[in-house]
């Protein structure tokens, strides 16, 4: 089934969107940031985007990806969001990077909501604690789900910096018993499949380039094929569960759904679409292509 998802997210809002940018809150404070499918015109003027921005994201000249923050007086450059849902408590420290990103994606809350849930599902069908692998997982928004839930979690990502950040929103949550990997996705993965592992729920969330640890390539659209078919092989066959992220333009829900498919034949429930928020405007931005499905 094709579903958008429209999330909500307390310290979290997208005031205003259009001409190829977004004005968002994160708790306290807005940032500015570029935003390539915003393509209306902004509901606000310029003056009061100025006005109401924190920090403002500065494209590089000599780069698409790489910029810098023009702060206020005051604007931190760090500061901590929370989340909350059912038992789940989360604290996630934020920061300005050179790549315009903050440290989280807010739209990924549905994901875990639905992550916690079926971890708690999973629990009480299987009489333990689900075994939950998370790969491209970034800053831990979809780790720190499961283990609030109470899976056994293990956080695969390249980059080493991005592991402690990830660490550090763990311990400013109160959670702790996170396993921690900082290597290659692909390289983990085929690695697991020799050692026979299993687990009860994947998340994926890669992206459309990027290295590993020892200058290992990855792209998307040639290695996401044999990624979903070891990840077919590590999953478990009672009441399992995949949660995957596309977030490269002109990757449509299903074109995922029919990879997916492809690698773990059909199964017992699927979900798929776009994550969104509605700016206070009205103006729906799409924000990614999700799918998940359960054995």
């Amino acid at each position: 089934m094709l579903q958008e998802l429209k999330t909500a997210f307390a310290d979290y809002e997208l005031i205003d969107s259009g001409e190829f940018e977004k004005l968002e809150r994160f708790g306290r404070y807005v940032t500015r940031r570029p935003e390539p499918q915003a393509i209306w015109p902004r509901s606000l003027g310029e003056e009061e985007w100025r006005r109401r921005a924190d920090a403002a994201f500065l494209r590089d000249a000599k780069s698409e990806e790489r910029g810098q923050w023009q702060l206020k007086p005051g604007m931190p450059s760090r500061w901590t969001v929370g989340y909350r849902y059912r038992g789940m408590d989360l604290s996630m420290r934020l920061g300005l990077t050179s790549f315009k990103h903050v440290g989280i994606f807010p739209e990924q809350a549905e994901n875990w909501n639905f992550i916690y849930d079926r971890c708690e599902e999973l629990a009480a069908a299987l009489g333990r604690r689900p075994r939950v692998l998370n790969l491209f997982a970034y800053t831990g928004g979809a780790t720190l789900a499961a283990r609030a839930a109470g899976a056994e979690t293990t956080h695969v990502d390249s980059v080493k910096q991005v592991v402690t950040w990830a660490r550090e929103n763990m311990e400013a949550s109160r959670l702790e018993g996170v396993r921690w990997i900082v290597e290659d996705a692909l390289k983990f993965v085929r690695r697991e499949v020799r050692r026979g592992n299993r687990y009860d729920g994947i998340i994926l969330d890669p992206p459309a380039y990027g290295r590993g640890p020892e200058g290992e390539k990855w792209v998307l659209e040639s290695h996401i094929g044999e990624m979903l078919a070891c990840c077919a092989a590590l999953l478990g066959e009672r009441n399992a569960f995949l949660v995957l992220n596309l977030y490269s333009m002109g990757l449509s829900a299903m074109l995922a759904r029919t990879a997916v498919r492809q690698a773990f034949g059909r199964p017992a429930q699927e979900q798929a679409g776009e994550l969104y928020f509605e700016d206070s405007f009205g103006k729906e931005l799409p924000l990614g292509t999700y799918y998940r499905m359960t054995r």
